[in-house]
């Protein structure tokens, strides 16, 4: 059975004479021999941000924009760069490693390293921040593994690709392609003498409808990384949000195909656990039946299993809450049966999902409650709070559109959740992201930094329980 590499922060190095990892059969390995399992975390909200995670609405760059506008240019860099800074450090680095967590996935969206104006032409600002955070990692023996989370033209059809719309216009436009394998080329070239960087996740949930560009195209990824990089592992997400295989064919060689494994009865609209969620009894056996079936690929080409992004939502209801715990174990208990590695969604938010959050009388708390409260009450978030009251708006209008357009199942999960993306993330998010943005109105310097210095370790809540799991995953 393969063991976790040493996260000591003593004496990092001393895990392995090279740390570089490789795919080997089923298992990852250093290049020397030792057998690797990654048990790690994401690192959501920081480089690519999400409204759940921070507390804003709509997509990141809409929030920006209203935030520039309001707060001024210098204000408004003062403010994220600081947010950026404290998000992740030294101290966060540290407790990960005291909790056993050997690997950070790093999301980043590819604004910090392009803009849409100048495209091609490489920002180093932003490979300042994914330096700092790389490098605090690799002390405290740590691997990252970068995730472009955010891609130019739209990988899928939600908020957490940074999408305004529901449409993902990537697969279409060779110009967005082009851009990718630009950018994969210099990540590829900064970072192919890094040990401590397990590999490269270059697309986050891919959303092609027609299921015939990502295949060709993580070919043509894989020659350009190669071409810079021959050495480190290229994780590559399935179609469909990181669930569906059925459209690759042989491996692509010292390669990763990761799936995203989050469990119907741990989003914040189910029916509990085990219980039935829309009709569906959810216990331990369907949770591993559906971790199977999204694993299937990786077990008939004989390759690891690493599940991306998985974990339950926590309501802050105690007996819902408790339910959402034994999912989690029960998870933790199928991967280690499996020997699969691994990667908790979140490390850091405002309360939804982190491992760690933000204290209920921090500056932000303070300053945004309401608003995220008002948010909550309307259903603006797909993720969150799915029900509310756009909730009950939505329900006659699901139902014109199933009996007007019975045929109609709009990619890739049908109307439902096609709904969901147009009103909540779209009809409310663009109103709701110019009041978020007011909300900065008037402020100060020290007050912009105050808020952002809410996210600083020292000042987040800890669920030690939940910290504490992993250990045991």
């Amino acid at each position: 059975m393969a063991t976790t590499l040493s996260s000591s922060s003593a004496h990092p190095r001393r895990t392995s004479p090279n740390p570089l990892l490789r795919v080997s059969g089923t298992r990852l390995e250093t290049y020397d021999g030792t057998p690797v399992r990654l048990r790690g975390a994401g690192l959501g909200g920081w480089m690519n941000m999400e409204n759940f995670i921070t507390g804003y609405p709509g997509n990141e760059a809409a929030m920006r924009s209203a935030v520039r506008e309001v707060l001024g240019e210098r204000r408004y860099e003062l403010f994220f760069d600081r947010l950026l800074t404290v998000f992740f450090d030294e101290a966060d680095a540290a407790l990960l490693a005291a909790k056993g967590v050997n690997c950070l996935r790093l999301p980043v969206n590819y604004r910090h390293f392009e803009d849409d104006s100048r495209p091609f032409e490489i920002r180093e600002k932003g490979f300042a921040l994914l330096d700092r955070v790389v490098d605090t990692c690799a002390r405290h023996g740590i691997y990252t593994i970068i995730d472009l989370h955010s891609l130019p033209g739209y990988q899928n059809h939600q908020w957490h690709s940074d999408n305004p719309t529901h449409l993902a216009f990537f697969w279409d436009h060779p110009h967005f392609q082009d851009r990718v394998v630009r950018l994969w080329e210099v990540i590829a070239d900064r970072y192919k003498d890094n040990p401590w960087v397990a590999g490269y996740n270059p697309i986050n949930e891919p959303a092609d409808d027609s299921g015939q560009v990502l295949p060709a195209f993580y070919d043509r990824l894989a020659s350009a990384i190669r071409a810079v990089d021959p050495h480190h592992i290229l994780f590559l997400d399935g179609n469909h949000y990181s669930t569906d295989f059925d459209i690759f064919g042989e491996p692509i060689q010292n390669a990763v195909y990761t799936c995203h494994d989050y469990a119907r009865a741990g989003f914040a609209r189910s029916g509990g656990y085990p219980g039935e969620t829309d009709g569906v009894w959810i216990g331990k056996e369907q949770v591993e039946e559906a971790f199977l079936r999204r694993t299937a690929y990786m077990r008939k080409t004989n390759t690891p299993i690493w599940v991306g992004e998985f974990g339950p939502v926590y309501t802050g209801d105690p007996a819902r809450d408790e339910q959402c715990a034994q999912l989690l174990a029960d998870q933790l208990e199928i991967y280690r049966r499996h020997e699969v590695s691994w990667s908790i969604w979140t490390y850091k938010d405002v309360g939804l999902q982190g491992l760690v959050h933000i204290g209920p009388d921090s500056a932000y708390q303070r300053h945004f409650g309401e608003f995220m409260a008002k948010k909550h009450r309307l259903g603006a978030e797909a993720w969150g709070s799915p029900q509310g009251e756009i909730r009950e708006l939505a329900k006659p209008l699901e139902r014109l559109v199933n009996s007007e357009f019975p045929g109609f199942s709009p990619e890739p999960f049908g109307t439902r959740q096609w709904l969901d993306v147009l009103l909540r993330h779209v009809l409310l998010g663009q109103p709701l992201v110019q009041e978020y943005a007011e909300l900065f109105r008037g402020l100060g310097d020290d007050d912009v930094l105050a808020l952002a210095d809410a996210f600083a370790l020292e000042q987040c809540t800890r669920r030690d329980w939940l910290l504490d799991s992993l250990a045991n995953g």
